[in-house]
């Protein structure tokens, strides 16, 4: 009996011991966690102090290399180093055309500027190769004139459906021209595509005519071999004078001097020949009607072919820039100095850290 009853007393103890093992920990635990917030913390606000030590630390250097980034930036965007560009822009809509498919009239002006006819065009005109510096024995001349033109070159859409063409060049009064040149070079390539057209049309009218043309002629031979073999000139006056003939039935002098064989000999052609002529004389009439509507058509085929329409209306005129467009050297100042301070700081940083490394090992 004393034996079970100092069991369950150290079976307690044992009980109460794990307890208080247990708050220990608790404990321990609760204090490391708010230790460890502590101090995330103070490194925090340390990291924060540290930078503001490290620009005060660091200033004099800073501005010496900042200073330093904006007169290289200054001298280097200078005409010494970039030549200046001046712009000449203009803003047209499309004129007298019609989209080919489901774009629009300015979508259809936008591709036919961006059209290789165009740019070939330009760049021989004002032999562009020559002006940029570019030597035609280069392996990739092609493609570097490509690239420059499409530098200084920009054809795009605006806002309200309009077509904006902007030129960048050294000398202004060429990035006028050379704007001036592409419009006019769109009116000769629209004018070109039209007349391509427009000449199909007119071709198809040339001949469906020359084959109308033919068929009328070999009705009208038809028709004067029945006039000159057969007699019949009109077969309606004919038929009356015939039958007048035929039956004696001429009233005054001229009834005795009926020529019957000559009256029966008619009487016998048109029998023979009436309705061949009666159907050629239809035939003719409806052939011609049809000949004058194609006649119509053609005429205006010829006259779309042959108009001298021009297809922009220009809204904003291109003229002659006295400013430069480029380079902007404010901008590339304030970059420079930007990007300068930047990398400089991310350099100090480094170096201060491996610093405390080296002093932490």
């Amino acid at each position: 009996m004393g034996f079970f009853k100092s069991e369950k007393v150290a079976e307690k103890q044992l009980v109460k011991t794990g307890k208080e093992e247990l708050t220990e920990k608790a404990k321990h635990f609760k204090q490391k966690k708010t230790f460890l917030k502590i101090n995330i913390d103070m490194e925090s606000q340390f990291y924060q102090i540290n930078i503001l030590q490290l620009l005060l630390k660091w200033k004099f250097h800073l501005s010496i290399i900042v200073v330093i980034a904006i007169i290289l930036a200054a001298v280097f965007s200078s005409s010494v180093f970039l030549t200046p560009k001046f712009e000449s822009n203009a803003v047209v809509y499309p004129a007298n055309i019609s989209p080919y498919s489901d774009e629009s009239e300015t979508e259809q002006m936008l591709q036919v500027f961006q059209s290789s006819d165009i740019r070939d065009s330009v760049i021989h005109k004002f032999d562009l190769a020559k002006h940029w510096e570019i030597d035609s024995s280069y392996k990739y001349f092609y493609t570097t004139m490509l690239w420059e033109y499409s530098q200084n070159v920009k054809i795009g859409k605006t806002p309200y459906e309009g077509v904006s063409i902007e030129v960048l060049d050294k000398d202004p009064q060429m990035a006028s021209d050379m704007v001036n040149a592409i419009m006019d070079f769109y009116n000769l390539k629209v004018k070109q595509l039209h007349e391509i057209k427009f000449g199909e049309v007119v071709k198809m009218y040339e001949r469906a005519i020359r084959k109308k043309e033919n068929y009328i002629d070999s009705l009208e031979n038809q028709f004067f071999i029945l006039g000159t073999e057969y007699g019949l000139l009109d077969y309606t006056s004919q038929s009356r004078e015939i039958a007048r003939g035929y039956l004696k039935t001429i009233d005054g002098s001229g009834s005795s001097h009926i020529n019957s064989r000559e009256v029966l000999r008619l009487k016998e052609n048109i029998e023979k020949k009436g309705g061949e002529f009666l159907y050629l004389q239809y035939l003719i009439e409806e052939e011609a009607e049809k000949f004058s509507t194609l006649k119509m058509d053609y005429d205006q085929a010829v006259m779309d072919f042959d108009r001298q329409f021009t297809y922009i209306n220009v809204i904003t005129k291109p003229f002659v820039s006295d400013k430069k467009a480029y380079p902007v050297r404010w901008l590339i100042v304030v970059i420079s100095a930007i990007a300068s301070l930047f990398i400089t700081f991310l350099i100090i940083l480094i170096i201060e850290n491996y610093k405390g490394m080296r002093k932490h090992s």
